[in-house]
């Protein structure tokens, strides 16, 4: 007998925010430029909704080089005005700004710890992503005491747009920690990267 596909509640039946939850949301992603690519997205969603940003995916993906953090960390000026007439993504100079300059800090992070993931990974116990087991979204906390302190030394870093709120978002999104209430059918993916 087939088994009936369960999921989150809050992803709804969007079918790009269904397919979103499927095949991203607490997978754990190791490469940087996916890490750089979250990090562009989630500090953009502040003060919006996840599902606003998600739309508008592909044309952050053009506006931003491919999330190639090299390319956007010589951003100019010249390219912020560029983004702010003509791109489809959201038209806010301090976050488009900020973006660059998160660029920079990214790399910065990269030279200093090897990569970007060793850097994230170094705040988790064992250096391990976390699995948490709620029975209801309703348990999911907005933020924990490591994304309180990812959040503070990303900030002393320099980084901007990227409280404990979103930082705990961005730890969901590539995997850190894996917060699929317990009932989810994708809680556990068979081909969830190891």
């Amino acid at each position: 007998m087939h088994k009936e596909t369960t999921r989150c509640q809050w992803c709804g039946s969007d079918e790009q925010y269904v397919a979103y939850h499927d095949n991203e949301w607490g997978r754990q992603v190791k490469d940087d430029k996916t890490l750089f690519e979250f990090l562009v997205l989630e500090s953009a969603q502040a003060g919006l909704s996840w599902i606003t940003i998600l739309r508008r995916r592909k044309a952050y993906q053009e506006a931003f080089a491919n999330f190639d953090v090299d390319q956007v960390a010589n951003y100019s000026n010249e390219n912020v005005e560029q983004l702010l007439a003509g791109s489809g993504i959201i038209k806010h100079r301090n976050k488009i700004e900020s973006t660059i300059t998160n660029a920079k800090l990214f790399k910065k992070v990269q030279a200093e710890h090897g990569s970007f993931y060793n850097y994230l990974y170094s705040f988790l116990p064992e250096q391990q992503s976390i699995i948490n087991h709620w029975s209801n979204l309703q348990q999911v906390p907005a933020t924990t005491d490591i994304s309180d302190k990812i959040a503070k030394d990303m900030k002393k870093k320099g980084f901007k747009f990227f409280g404990s709120t979103i930082c705990y978002a961005y730890m969901q999104a590539v995997g850190m920690v894996n917060d699929h209430v317990e009932t989810c059918s994708f809680k556990y993916p068979a081909d969830a990267v190891s």
